[in-house]
C-alpha cells in the first residue's frame, strides 16, 4: 500500500499518486482543515479490512471513502478517503502500527510553515506496502511524477514573498511590503495550467525594471554567450522586452513554451533545492514576478523578475541550454540528500554562475551574471580563478551568496555539460532510471522491463524517422 496524506485548510487541491492522474478533487468547502488520505492497496483477501480496522480501533473517522482500479498496477486498487479533521493527532502513531505491526515501510517528509496570511500544517506522509520491496527502493524520497505534482510542493517556500529580512533595502517601505504581498498572493493562489495573472507594474517599479534593462544591455554584446544575444532580439520583439515596460511572464511563458517546452510558474519565494530542481525535470521554471526595490536598483539579495527575465529566460529559449538544464532535475528525482545538494551546488556554477567556451573566448551563460551589471564584468575581468567543469570537483566547491565567486567554471558547451550532468546521474545511488515523457507530461520510472520496452519502442521509432530522413537526404 502506498499513501499521501495531505492537511490544508479550506483549499481544493487536485491529487495524484504515483504519476497517475486522478479524478477526486477533495472538496473542504464545508470543512475546514480536513484531511485526504489517498492510498493504493494490493487486491488481495482483508488487506482493506486490515487498514480500516486499524482506522476504527484509534478512532479515526472516515467521512468518506470511494476506490477504483490502480491505473499503474493492475493487481492493486486506489482508494481517497476523507478524515475527520480530529484524525490528526493519531495519524503518526497509526503510520508507525502499519509499520511495525502490518509491514509497511514508510517514508515521511514533514513541513510546517508559518506565514503573513495563515498558519497552516503540511505532512506528507508516503509509505508503500504492495509486495516486498528492497530497503534501498523503500529509502528513495517522495518526488513529483505528474506536472500536476508540482501543486503539492509550489508553495513551501522557505521564505514567504512578503518576508523581508532586516538589511533588506525593502525592509521600512511599508507600501513595498505589501506589494510583495501581493505578488505573493498571486504565486501562492496559482494551479498548474491556469495562466499566469497579469500585473500592472507602478510608475516607480517600471523605472527600476528600465535601469536595469538599459545598463545591462550594454554589456551583453560584448560579455554575453551567442545563445543569449542571439534570443534577446526575439524577446523584445514579442515578449514586450523594452526598458519603459516589464514583460507579463504569461506572454515570456509562452513564448519558452513554443521555444523548448520550458515553461514559467509563479513562485512566492525561495524553494527547497530538491523542490526546485524538480521543477527543472518537467521544464518548468519557478519564477518570481515582484521586482527589487527602487532605492537600490542595481541590488538584490534574492532573485526577483529582471533576475529571472534578463537572466534565466533567453537561456531557456535554448535547445541545447533547456535540455541542460532538464538533465539536472532529472538526475535530482528521488536522489538521496546530499546528492541533491551536489545536483544543487552544480546548478549554481553552471545555470547561475556559469561560463562557456566561444571559440577563443569565454562568455558569461549564467543568469546571476547576466542579471549583475557589476559581477558581468568581473567574471571576465582576469581577476578571478577559471577552472574547467569538472562536476565531481564542482558538485562540492563552496561558494558565497553575498559577494563575488571568488571562482568559476567554464564549459566547453551546453552538449558537453549536459553530458557530463548524464554521467553525474548514473552516479547517483537510486534503484531505477528516469525519462520524462513529453506527451504526457510525466515522470516514468525505469524498473522493470515493461517500462523499457515502451522506451526502446519509443527511441525505435524516432530511429525510423531519422533513417528515413537520411535517406532523403542523400
Amino acid at each position: 500500500m502506498s499513501a499521501v496524506v495531505l492537511e490544508r485548510g479550506g483549499l481544493a487541491r487536485k491529487l495524484s499518486d504515483f504519476g497517475q492522474e486522478t479524478s477526486y478533487i477533495e472538496d473542504t468547502s464545508n470543512e475546514s482543515g480536513a484531511v485526504s488520505l489517498i492510498f493504493s492497496l494490493k487486491e488481495e483477501v482483508g488487506a482493506l479490512a486490515k487498514v480500516l480496522r486499524l482506522f476504527e480501533e484509534n478512532d479515526i473517522n472516515l467521512t468518506h471513502i470511494e476506490s477504483r482500479p490502480s491505473r499503474l498496477k493492475k493487481d492493486e486498487y486506489e482508494f481517497f478517503t476523507n478524515l475527520d479533521k480530529g484524525s490528526v493527532p493519531t495519524l503518526s502513531s497509526i503510520i508507525k502500527i502499519l509499520k511495525h505491526e502490518i509491514g509497511v515501510t514508510v517514508h515521511e517528509l514533514s513541513r510546517d510553515k508559518k506565514k503573513d496570511t495563515a498558519l497552516w500544517e503540511f505532512s506528507l506522509f508516503c509509505f508503500s506496502i504492495a509486495a516486498p520491496k528492497s530497503e534501498e527502493r523503500n529509502n528513495v524520497p517522495w518526488f513529483p511524477r505528474t506536472i500536476q505534482d508540482l501543486d503539492r510542493f509550489a508553495n513551501q517556500i522557505l521564505s514567504y514573498g512578503a518576508e523581508l529580512d532586516a538589511d533588506h533595502p525593502g525592509f521600512k517601505d511599508p507600501v513595498y511590503r505589501a506589494r510583495r504581498k501581493q505578488f505573493a498572493d498571486i504565486a501562492y493562489n496559482y494551479r498548474h495550467g491556469q495562466p499566469i495573472p497579469r500585473v500592472e507594474y507602478t510608475e516607480e517599479e517600471k523605472k527600476t525594471w528600465g535601469m536595469v534593462f538599459r545598463t545591462l544591455k550594454t554589456l551583453y554584446k560584448t560579455h554575453a554567450c551567442y545563445e543569449h544575444n542571439h534570443i534577446f532580439p526575439l524577446l523584445e520583439k514579442y515578449c514586450g522586452f523594452r526598458e519603459d515596460n516589464v514583460p507579463q511572464l504569461e506572454e515570456v511563458s509562452q513564448f519558452l513554451q513554443s521555444c523548448t517546452g520550458f515553461r514559467l510558474r509563479p513562485v512566492a519565494g525561495l524553494l527547497s533545492s530538491r523542490d526546485f530542481l524538480g521543477g527543472l525535470a518537467f521544464r518548468v521554471f519557478h519564477c518570481t514576478q515582484y521586482i527589487r526595490h527602487g532605492s537600490k536598483p542595481m541590488y538584490t539579495p534574492e532573485p526577483d523578475i529582471c533576475h529571472e527575465l534578463l537572466g534565466h529566460v533567453p537561456l531557456f529559449s535554448d535547445r541545447n541550454f533547456a535540455q541542460f538544464s532538464q538533465e539536472i532535475g532529472l538526475a535530482s528525482l528521488g536522489a538521496p540528500d546530499e546528492y541533491v545538494e551536489k545536483l544543487a551546488t552544480i546548478y549554481w556554477f553552471t545555470v547561475e554562475f556559469g561560463l562557456c567556451k566561444e571559440g577563443d573566448s569565454i562568455k558569461a551563460y549564467g543568469a546571476g551574471l547576466l542579471s549583475s551589471f557589476g559581477e558581468l564584468q568581473y567574471c571576465l575581468s582576469g581577476e578571478p580563478k577559471l577552472l574547467p567543469l569538472d562536476l565531481e570537483k564542482t558538485a562540492v566547491q563552496e561558494y558565497t551568496v553575498t559577494e563575488f565567486q571568488p571562482l568559476y567554471y567554464v564549459a566547453e558547451s551546453f552538449n558537453d555539460a549536459k553530458e557530463k550532468v548524464r554521467s553525474f546521474a548514473a552516479t547517483i545511488p537510486r534503484p531505477f532510471s528516469v525519462h520524462y515523457d513529453p506527451y504526457t507530461q510525466r515522470i516514468e520510472v525505469l524498473d522493470n522491463t515493461q517500462q523499457l520496452k515502451i522506451l526502446a519502442d519509443t527511441i525505435n521509432s524516432e530511429i525510423g524517422i531519422l533513417c528515413s530522413a537520411l535517406q532523403k537526404i542523400k
